[in-house]
C-alpha cells in the first residue's frame, strides 16, 4: 500500500482551508474529486463490517464516499449521519449516491455486529467541545470495544495543537489526508491517533508551494499512502 516515512510537513486547520480553495481555484480540481479520492484511500484501511459513523461536514463526505466503496466491496456494515438534512454540497452528493446505491442512513448507529468503526463526525473545523448527538457518538465509538478508524484525525482532536477535548475518539489507526494535521504529533494527538497513515488525494504539490510548505521530495514517489 506504501512506504514509511516521518519527514512530512504538517498542516493547520486554515492552511487546509486554503489548500481546498487554491486546489479548486486555481487547478481546477474541486472537492469533489478530492472527497472521492480519500473516500477510495480510507476504504482500503476498513475490514469488512464496518459502521460509517459520519458528521455534517466534508469530513463525515468522506466518510459517506468510504462507504460506498465498502458496500461495492462487501465490507460495509451500517451508515448512520447525526443530521442527514444538514448535509450540503459534495458531502450531500456523497449521501445521495449512497442511497441510490441501496444503502440507508440511519440517524443512529447501529454498532451490533460490527467489527470496526469508522469515525468520520469532526475534521479540522472543530474549535469547541462535542455536544449533544455528536458527543453521545464519540462516547459510543470508546466504549464499544471494537477497531476504529478515523477520518484525518480522531473527532474531538484539535487540529493544530493535539489537545483532545471532551470527549475525543480513540483510534486504532487514523488516516489523514494530503499532509499530516499538526495536531496528529503534538500533546494527545498520537494517543488518540493510534497508527497513521498519509494518504495521496490528488492535491497538486504546487498547491502545497503557494502556501509556503516545502517539499524537499515528492513524498507519494514510493506510493500513495505512507505510514508515519
Amino acid at each position: 500500500m506504501g512506504t514509511s516515512n516521518t519527514s512530512f510537513p504538517t498542516l493547520t486547520s486554515a492552511q487546509v482551508a486554503d489548500i481546498d480553495r487554491l486546489t479548486s481555484e486555481r487547478f481546477a480540481i474541486p472537492v469533489e474529486w478530492l472527497m472521492e479520492a480519500a473516500g477510495w484511500q480510507i476504504a482500503r484501511h476498513c475490514p469488512p463490517r464496518t459502521a460509517v459513523l459520519a458528521g455534517k461536514g466534508n469530513n463525515g463526505g468522506d466518510g459517506l464516499a468510504a462507504a460506498r466503496h465498502l458496500k461495492r466491496w462487501g465490507r460495509l456494515h451500517s451508515v448512520a449521519v447525526a443530521d442527514r438534512e444538514a448535509l450540503k454540497g459534495p458531502a450531500k452528493e456523497e449521501a445521495e449516491a449512497l442511497e441510490a446505491a441501496g444503502v440507508k442512513i440511519e440517524a443512529q448507529p447501529n454498532l451490533d455486529g460490527a467489527e470496526a468503526i469508522l469515525d468520520a463526525i469532526f475534521g479540522t473545523g472543530l474549535s469547541r467541545s462535542p455536544e449533544g448527538k455528536a458527543a453521545e457518538w464519540i462516547e459510543a465509538i470508546n466504549s464499544s470495544g471494537q477497531r476504529v478508524i478515523a477520518v484525518d484525525l480522531p473527532s474531538g482532536l484539535e487540529a493544530d495543537n493535539g489537545r483532545a477535548l471532551n470527549p475525543t475518539v480513540r483510534a486504532h489507526l487514523t488516516v489523514t489526508l494530503g499532509l499530516p494535521k499538526a495536531g496528529l504529533l503534538l500533546a494527545d494527538g498520537p494517543q488518540h491517533a493510534g497508527e497513521i497513515w498519509v494518504a495521496d488525494i490528488g492535491i497538486p504539490t504546487e498547491v502545497y508551494q503557494a502556501i509556503g510548505i516545502k517539499l524537499a521530495t515528492n513524498p507519494f514517489a514510493d506510493g500513495d499512502q505512507v505510514r508515519l
